[in-house]
Formats: structure tokens, C-alpha cells, sequence
């Protein structure tokens, strides 16, 4: 796996979610509600996730590298929303660890599983599923 070609990916995905979040705040939770918004935002970004994942998993490389990736992005995640939330946003524990349960319409936890899942479903598919394609 080249982990310059993951960290870059993952740049993408976190490009791709901010943006998915303005466009909730801006476009959604107008039209939806808040808590429509939520799901239907987080349900969004779980499909570009993995057309990411799809688009870009043989140009990271590393045969059977799925799950390794998977962790990465998902750690990366985790990492960047603690600490831009902490440190850019001063957010108090309570108002981290909000997102992580599935209050409100709320589908973080499920975003995360699908950064972890989607890598290695990609390789799968991208590999023809591990067996020989005729």
C-alpha cells in the first residue's frame, strides 16, 4: 500500500465531507429539517465513500492492503474530528462525542463503518471478488 496514495485519498474524502456538510446546513436542513438533513446527508456521504473507494483503491495499490486502508481512513477520521473540534472549534466533550451515537438522525457512526468497510470491498470487487473472472 503506499501510504502517501491513501493519505491523499482520504484528503479527497475529507474535501468530500465538509462539503456534504455545507451543503446540509445550506441546501438540506432547509428543505428536509434537521434531523432528515442528518440522514440523508450521512447516508450521501457513505455512497461517495465508497465510489472513492472504488474509484481510487488499485491507484493506492497493495493487494489484499483493504483493511489496512479501511483502518487508516477511519483512524484519520477520528483523529481529524477530535482534534478540529477540540483545538479550531473549542468544543467540549459532550459536544464530541454527540455525533457518535445516533440521536437526532445522526449517521456518523454508520459514515465511520462505511470508511473502514469500504477499502476492502473495493479490493474484493475491484479483484473480481477473489476468484478468477471469465
Amino acid at each position: 500500500m503506499s501510504l502517501l496514495r491513501a493519505l491523499l485519498v482520504w484528503l479527497g474524502i475529507l474535501l468530500a465531507a465538509v462539503l456534504n456538510g455545507g451543503a446540509r446546513e445550506t441546501v438540506l436542513e432547509y428543505r428536509l429539517g434537521s434531523v432528515l438533513a442528518l440522514v440523508v446527508s450521512g447516508l450521501l456521504l457513505s455512497l461517495l465513500i465508497v465510489a472513492i473507494a472504488l474509484a481510487t483503491v488499485r491507484w493506492i495499490g497493495g493487494p489484499g492492503r483493504g483493511w489496512e486502508i479501511g483502518a487508516l481512513w477511519l483512524v484519520l477520521a477520528v483523529m481529524f474530528e477530535f482534534g478540529f473540534g477540540a483545538f479550531v472549534q473549542h468544543k467540549s466533550w459532550e459536544e464530541l462525542l454527540r455525533p457518535y451515537t445516533f440521536a437526532g438522525g445522526n449517521l456518523w457512526p454508520l459514515v465511520l463503518l462505511v470508511l473502514l468497510l469500504a477499502p476492502p470491498l473495493a479490493k474484493r470487487l475491484r479483484e473480481g471478488g477473489g476468484r478468477s473472472v471469465r
